[in-house]
């Protein structure tokens, strides 16, 4: 049989077509190879760990926030259990998922009506969520959103937790989440200090977090921060809870879970071989803090000012310089900004303090700065003395008024021929006019600063006020060489530019008592295990031992004294005889200018004078210094000595119950243990 023949050329473009189709398939063949190569070998760990990642979920652990105590170590701010409900809206609801993905998983049938019912759900909130379900699980394309938990209802009784765990089985798609709240059980007490908590932001995140830190796996990322924030963390918001963060926070742990492609964790034997060691990090709880501040003398201020609208006390150790009252009214419920009462709760409160004219969330301890008023002139007296400008027992006539130049300056009152003493005792404005003028504001200006006046105190704890104590090369830059004689005499009697802190005023005082010694001020004054273990006690600082003489400064306390004790005292009429109390009363303009829009009671209120009261107690061998601001108070004398007096007479009976039967008490109530 013959075979047909075929052409050469035919062959030959055969050949051709041949040697084509062998090139693309080894071509095709060799990126198969590269490409397996490139996921087998080059890829191949990641893409491993990614598929692990996929049913392997790393579940954070959440910490023990540290415990706030004060110096008694009475619990100012721990955490307690909260119980919240979440749903998943693809579980609770199958009716609302599209019909082609109804199928997918085991549930049929709605649990939504009997959870609603067990939640106590009013019909609005019923109707918010299910336009919640259907939204998550018909508008999404991926479905993602469906099979997301969404948070049901905050913090359940305990009651409803009870009955919620005892028809778990028949509320399906819906989980109890224990998180641990922030509480605060005194309250408002102390607010400012402590500070409150907060869900942590996108901006905050963005600024703590390393860098790679968003496109890291999780074992990187506990490699690169163990402690790094994820959304939805709890971080300190302002005070100490801000301030001390680091230590408060603790370190989270975590342990690995194996979850379906529906992200829902499984259990039991045929999981454990999957999970890779270690299955679990403990997490370690935060710090503790036990504070100078003593509560118990907190809510005794609390009362005392009760009567006024807004205002600041400072009781401070003059010993040491720990702070043992640090009060700011009007103040808030720092629960409530936690969220410790729910998220209605939190943001209706947040709009109710930001929109008060009274300042509630400002500290006016330390952010506030006022004008000190007869407060400062102990400072512009001691300027005379160190000078030798003036002698302590030189007089001067007050006629009630004094013209310098077009304008005439007044005192509170006629006062007759006063030397040191009784201007301090009595308040008399001419003698200090008449003083400032001899001395000079920079020789006024240099002894308030060596006693802290006008300068930060480096407490650290919220946003601080460094006040002003004004220089001739202030004005005359304010004013461009117009320096005015006037503004001296201003500056002499705490009024004009200059400015201070109830807390500064709190540790010059201080320093008056304790013989010239300036102190920092003292917040902290332990650092502890969970288990109450001393990792570090703070001691006092100096801040410096100013340099005044003995002599000069025994006739400032004798003129302190007569503020209280001589009959022509400011603060006599409302003395307490049977304490031993040395200060100073100071009434201070606020140069508020009234418009023709405001309020005639915002008016009223905004015009009225600052009113002060500086002290120490016992006067003779002094304990503490008592600083009340009454802001927009009146006059000092009638309205902040009698709110200083009745504190100090709580503080006198507060050692005593203390100390009855044993004299350790007493140590600890002066805070110099």
């Amino acid at each position: 049989m013959n075979s047909p023949i075929l052409p050469r050329s035919d062959g030959s473009e055969f050949r051709k077509r041949y040697r084509w189709i062998a090139l693309f398939a080894f071509s095709a063949f060799g990126l198969i190879v590269c490409r397996l190569f490139q996921l087998q070998i080059v890829n191949g760990a990641t893409y491993a760990e990614t598929a692990h990642e996929n049913i392997i979920r790393r579940v954070p652990l959440s910490t023990t926030r540290g415990i706030i105590r004060d110096t008694h170590r009475k619990i100012l701010a721990s955490s307690r259990p909260a119980y919240n409900v979440y749903i998943v809206p693809g579980r609770v609801m199958p009716s609302a998922r599209p019909r082609r993905r109804r199928g997918d998983v085991g549930e049929t049938t709605d649990t939504w009506p009997a959870i609603a019912d067990t939640l106590r759900l009013n019909p609005e909130e019923r109707a918010q969520f299910e336009s919640a379900i259907y939204a998550a699980c018909t508008t999404d394309e991926d479905n993602s959103q469906c099979w997301r938990p969404i948070l049901a209802r905050e913090d359940l009784s305990r009651d409803l937790v009870a009955e919620f765990k005892q028809h778990q089985t028949s509320l399906n798609g819906a989980e109890i989440i224990n998180s641990p709240v922030r509480y605060y059980p005194y309250k408002q007490l102390g607010a400012h200090v402590l500070g409150y908590v907060s869900e942590i932001d996108a901006e905050t995140l963005g600024k703590i977090r390393p860098p790679g830190y968003e496109h890291a796996t999780a074992e990187e990322r506990q490699a690169l921060n163990p402690s790094a924030y994820e959304p939805g963390d709890i971080i300190g918001a302002t005070g100490i809870e801000r301030a001390w963060e680091s230590h408060l926070r603790g370190q989270i742990g975590w342990e690995k879970r194996v979850v379906d492609a529906r992200g829902r964790y499984r259990s039991g034997p045929e999981t454990e071989h999957i999970i890779d060691m270690p299955a679990r990090q403990e997490p370690l709880p935060g710090r503790n803090l036990r504070l100078t501040i003593d509560i118990d003398l907190e809510q005794s201020v609390e009362a005392a000012m009760r009567p006024h609208a807004a205002g600041a006390v400072v009781i401070v150790d003059v010993k040491s310089g720990r702070l043992l009252s640090v009060y700011s009214k009007p103040n808030f419920d720092p629960n409530d900004l936690s969220g410790g009462n729910g998220k209605i709760r939190k943001r209706e409160s947040f709009n109710r303090l930001y929109t008060n004219d009274l300042r509630p969330m400002l500290d006016k301890t330390i952010s506030g700065s006022f004008q000190p008023g007869s407060t400062f002139k102990p400072f512009s007296a001691l300027a005379a003395l160190e000078n030798q400008i003036i002698d302590a027992n030189s007089t001067v006539q007050c006629n009630y008024t004094l013209t310098f130049g077009r304008r005439v300056f007044h005192c509170s009152h006629y006062h007759g021929m006063v030397d040191m003493r009784l201007a301090l005792a009595e308040s008399c404005n001419i003698y200090f006019y008449k003083l400032a003028e001899a001395v000079g504001m920079d020789r006024i200006a240099k002894i308030a600063s060596d006693f802290g006046l006008g300068a930060r105190t480096g407490l650290g704890v919220n946003p601080e006020s460094p006040g002003l104590i004004p220089t001739r090369a202030l004005y005359a830059l304010q004013y461009r060489g117009q320096f005015r004689l006037g503004f001296t005499l201003n500056a002499a009697i705490g009024e004009g530019a200059t400015t201070v802190t109830p807390l500064q005023l709190a540790l010059a005082y201080a320093a008056i008592a304790n013989g010239g010694t300036l102190y920092f001020p003292q917040l902290i004054e332990s650092l502890e295990t969970s288990d109450n273990s001393i990792i570090q006690d703070f001691a006092p600082r100096e801040r410096r031992t100013i340099g005044i003489q003995k002599q000069n400064l025994a006739h400032i306390v004798e003129g302190l004294y007569g503020v209280v004790n001589d009959p022509k005292g400011t603060a006599y009429p409302v003395r307490d005889p049977t304490l031993d109390i040395a200060g100073k009363t100071g009434t201070a303009q606020t140069g508020y200018i009234p418009s023709e829009d405001d309020d005639v009671h915002k008016t009223w209120y905004n015009m009225r004078d600052h009113a002060w009261f500086a002290s120490y107690y016992p006067a003779k061998n002094p304990e503490i210094a008592v600083i009340v601001l009454i802001e927009h108070g009146g006059a000092g004398p009638t309205q902040a000595a009698p709110v200083g007096i009745q504190i100090i007479r709580d503080y006198a009976s507060l050692v005593a119950t203390r100390t009855h039967g044993n004299p350790e008490i007493r140590t600890a109530v002066r805070g110099t243990h």
